[in-house]
């Protein structure tokens, strides 16, 4: 298969808007004061990458770096904590924002909820979150990963607690059917970020609970004095993408919103030909799906996400796995002082193909689409470390997933 970058431009001024009542700063909010209920709760470091930004020809490049968020390398953590706190506050009749995270996790809320056994399908991240919170609770975990899972991941799960096991000849999606099937058969409740007919209520909370971090960076750029022009969001099923957009389509309206860009692998592009037919449909990608970028290995765009991502996203790309693994060089290889930053093959998923489109000389078209010019403030999240180590040090030491194109080096100094 030709590794090759396609860009979809959407046109919002012609779309019916979406609403981003779910979404808005007043939900996110919320979804921030129960994190900060936290222990071990501290906004991650939005890195400022000056002297990148200089050798790229931008005014600026900030990268939010969840590698540190409550010690899980992650992200994945604020959409499952926050769902199952909210699953908790209903059960129980009670205001998410009476219920922080001490009281949730106390024996009286125990006993009043007895045992409850959480399932969900993941690449990793995900069921590691999921398997974080339910082991805070004193709860049952059960995770179901797809055929090709690094067994690193695997075992950090198992190591919270749940039970985690790689699903032979089953992509991510058939293990999202199964872990359905078996809540529906056992009982169980299904923490799962992407929706289907009748399966919405949960994903919405973990949409919100993504928010939290577009809101933490978004409050370290205003103490700045400055506001994002381009915001770049990675997308699997596009509930971490919708959390994004969401949340900075709602603080800033009209001119004032950045020029928002969904980032796919193009193995797994489901987002992307859903933009492309831009028929009322949505459309899915099957098969294996082997990116390196496992964490967006999805073929199912999420039903309660798409119509914010078609409503507010400015461009969707497709993009090749070698650029996430230039992304992964890049961010671990800093200019001068800039701070270096241990970003996975997903976290970096929107470094790499943002690198190439700067500098590349046969991207030129698709840079002018993406209105980058040297007055650009540009958002990046890097939503996870190394999670799989191993596979780290073989792009980054070893340099897999390597290419040969032409760039326009200038020496800035």
């Amino acid at each position: 298969m030709e590794e090759r970058y396609n860009i979809v431009l959407n046109d919002i001024s012609k779309r019916e808007k979406a609403s981003l009542d779910f979404i808005n700063e007043e939900v996110v909010n919320t979804a921030q004061k129960f994190h900060e209920s936290f222990p071990d709760y501290e906004p991650t470091p939005l890195v400022r990458l000056k002297n990148l930004a200089k050798q790229f020809g931008v005014k600026d490049i900030f990268v939010k770096d969840e590698s540190y968020r409550f010690g899980l390398n992650a992200f994945k953590v604020l959409g499952g904590s926050f769902a199952i706190g909210k699953y908790i506050a209903d059960k129980l009749g009670v205001d998410i924002e009476d219920l922080p995270f001490e009281k949730m996790i106390s024996d009286e809320v125990r006993e009043k909820l007895g045992e409850i056994t959480f399932v969900t399908a993941t690449d990793g991240n995900h069921g590691r979150g999921v398997a974080w919170t339910a082991h805070q609770l004193k709860q049952k975990c059960v995770v179901l990963m797809p055929d090709g899972s690094a067994l690193e991941r695997r075992d950090n799960i198992r190591a919270l607690g749940a039970e985690c096991e790689i699903m032979e000849g089953l992509n991510y999606d058939a293990c999202v059917r199964l872990a359905s099937k078996n809540a529906d058969e056992k009982g169980w409740v299904m923490v799962q970020d992407t929706a289907w007919e009748g399966y919405e209520k949960i994903p919405t909370w973990i949409i919100q609970g993504y928010a939290t971090l577009a809101k933490e960076a978004n409050d370290q750029l205003k103490e700045l004095g400055l506001k994002p022009s381009h915001v770049f969001a990675q997308a699997g099923v596009g509930s971490f993408a919708t959390g994004v957009t969401g949340y900075f389509s709602s603080v800033y309206k009209g001119e004032e919103k950045p020029f928002i860009s969904v980032v796919e692998p193009e193995k797994a592009n489901c987002n992307f030909i859903t933009a492309k037919a831009d028929d009322g449909k949505i459309h899915n990608v099957t098969g294996k799906m082997d990116t390196i970028m496992a964490g967006l290995a999805c073929g199912e765009p999420v039903t309660v996400g798409w119509p914010v991502l078609h409503s507010y996203a400015d461009a969707f790309l497709s993009v090749p796995d070698n650029s996430a693994a230039r992304g992964m060089r890049i961010l671990g290889n800093p200019l001068k002082d800039d701070k270096k930053i241990i970003s996975g093959e997903s976290g970096a998923a929107t470094m790499g193909p943002l690198s190439e489109i700067l500098q590349r000389k046969d991207l030129e078209e698709i840079k002018k689409d993406l209105k980058l010019d040297e007055n650009s403030v540009i958002l990046l999240i890097s939503t996870e470390g190394d999670t799989d180590y191993e596979h780290y040090l073989r792009v980054v030491w070893d340099g897999i997933y390597s290419n040969e194109a032409e760039y326009k080096y200038t020496i800035q100094r």
